[in-house]
């Protein structure tokens, strides 16, 4: 990691998991006091923020980019996603973002939301998508999720070889807030950390300014993006190959 670079954190997870509540308890409990840490929430959701975090609201603006400033003398980041909203759009956008702030990724943290998912089960593909680029998993709001399937939860990470820690949240607190805060890397996804991720871009944008025959597009189209992130993956078309549900309709929030 860059000693000259502020580095930020990334907060998956759905709206009312907790998300911001464990960031002020991580930045509370784990960060030294000389710190300057920014909180930055979107613009949806900054109205329940709690009062200790200052956040600093982000939106999307007329691009489809991300739309917020790094304030100067900010140390460290926590960059906490609309959790209302498709969460690999915004991992796509947030690396851009970050290179026009120049920061430097510390760590993607997810806080699943347990009873959530137990209620609505299209919801566990929801998750898996954030758990993709997961360095750290936090459950969280498991207050009425009986104990069985919580182990069966628990026991996906393990079959399926899925690198990154997963850590029990306690009345909402965070047992070693130090290591969430650790920036060793266990996400399965290389999009933030392997430069071709920019090539395949390059030539997948190209390709769609070449007018082949439609056959030969589907086959070429599978071709070019076999090595790609599964979730980031596009059809030539421009739409993603893999399709995850619109957590919006499933949550009883304002």
């Amino acid at each position: 990691m860059s000693e000259e670079k502020p580095l930020v954190y990334l907060i998956l997870g759905a709206a009312g998991s907790g998300r911001r509540e464990i960031v002020a308890d991580v930045i509370d409990g784990g960060m030294d006091k000389d710190a300057s840490p920014v909180v930055f929430v979107a613009e949806v959701e900054i109205e329940s923020s709690p009062d200790s975090l200052k956040p600093v609201a982000w939106r999307w603006n007329d691009a489809g980019e991300i739309d917020a400033s790094w304030p100067a003398g900010a140390t460290v980041g926590f960059f906490i996603s609309d959790g209302r909203g498709n969460p690999v759009d915004q991992v796509e956008a947030f690396k851009p973002w970050m290179a026009a702030q120049d920061v430097e990724l510390a760590r993607v943290v997810c806080v699943i939301h347990c009873n959530l998912i137990a209620a609505h089960e299209p919801l566990m593909v929801w998750h898996d998508a954030c758990i993709q680029f997961t360095d750290i998993a936090l459950l969280n709001r498991r207050e009425n999720v009986e104990n069985k399937w919580l182990s069966d939860y628990q026991s996906r990470f393990a079959k399926r070889h899925i690198p990154c820690l997963v850590e029990m949240m306690k009345k909402g607190r965070v047992k070693n807030p130090g290591l969430v805060l650790d920036q060793q890397t266990r996400r399965i996804s290389h999009w933030f950390d392997a430069d071709e991720t920019d090539d395949w871009k390059t030539l997948v944008s190209h390709l769609e300014d070449v007018i082949i025959e439609d056959e030969a597009a589907d086959d070429l189209d599978e071709e070019v993006t076999e090595d790609e992130d599964e979730y980031l993956a596009r059809h030539v078309g421009g739409g993603r190959k893999k399709v995850i549900p619109n957590i919006a309709e499933y949550l009883d929030l304002p």
